[in-house]
């Protein structure tokens, strides 16, 4: 696998470019309300995603889906053909992505500042451990692409939600560990052959140090993707009963809960 320069652009700039795309669903009211920021796979944004904020909706809380491609003219072939095999955006990059998105979300009178959670999905959640990573003011510049992140873009955050995340021999995390002390909590999915059942297990328990509280459920028998309906892949097998579990221990974490 081969990394990709960043396109340089201002903190502004990113918001645009990514909030001409991105949905956002928020219930009746003024607020403020908890906000869950949701980075999809590779694959690109599908429906389940919606399905997921409005399930946030139905619990008084926001949620923000992001589209990382249309901005970047990443079709979906493409983004089969490039993305999910390494070749172009990188997790590092695409953090990118989630600081622009934490930036907006702060600044809306309707967003509680203090209850904002980032979620990722395989691709987006191996860029949502990327953006928590250990990694200097100048590393994140050169790999994001943006010359103006303050120096610690995610100041605030108040957890992290990831299915079934990349951690292989791209991803910062894996390197350095996580800077955070916000809970971050990781699904594992046990017969998961894209990024590994045990072996991404292992990954999370050997990450260096973690500044974050790290936990993770592991599903015994279900695939990457379990959660997703009607992928087009035959590697994937949707499991209603485990994807309404992992939904609600998403849920969980949006609404402040703890998470066994």
């Amino acid at each position: 696998m081969r990394a990709v320069m960043a396109k340089i652009e201002t903190l502004d700039e990113r918001i645009k470019t990514l909030s001409a795309h991105w949905r956002l669903y928020a219930p009746e009211g003024e607020g403020p309300f908890a906000l869950m920021i949701q980075m999809h796979g590779c694959g690109g944004c599908h429906a389940f995603q919606d399905d997921y904020a409005r399930a946030a909706v139905a619990e008084g809380a926001a949620a923000l889906v992001v589209d990382s491609y249309p901005h970047r003219n990443i079709s979906p072939a493409k983004a089969v053909g490039m993305v999910c095999t390494g070749l172009k955006l990188w997790g590092r990059e695409r953090a990118g992505d989630l600081y622009a998105a934490f930036a907006w979300a702060r600044s809306q009178p309707t967003i509680d500042r203090a209850r904002i959670f980032a979620s990722g999905w395989s691709h987006g959640g191996w860029s949502v451990l990327d953006a928590l990573a250990v990694a200097s003011p100048r590393e994140r510049e050169r790999w994001t692409g943006l010359v103006d992140l303050p120096d610690e873009p995610l100041e605030g955050l108040a957890g992290a939600f990831v299915f079934y995340p990349y951690c292989g021999a791209a991803s910062v995390a894996r390197a350095r560990g996580l800077r955070f002390s916000a809970p971050v909590h990781a699904i594992v999915a046990g017969a998961d052959g894209v990024v590994g059942g045990r072996k991404l297990e292992t990954a999370l328990r050997a990450l260096p140090k973690p500044g974050a509280t790290l936990q993770w459920t592991f599903f015994d028998g279900a695939s990457h993707a379990f959660d997703e309906p009607d992928t087009g892949d035959p590697r994937f097998r949707f499991n209603p009963d485990l994807a309404a579990k992992s939904r609600r221990l998403w849920l969980a974490m949006l609404k402040g809960q703890y998470i066994e």
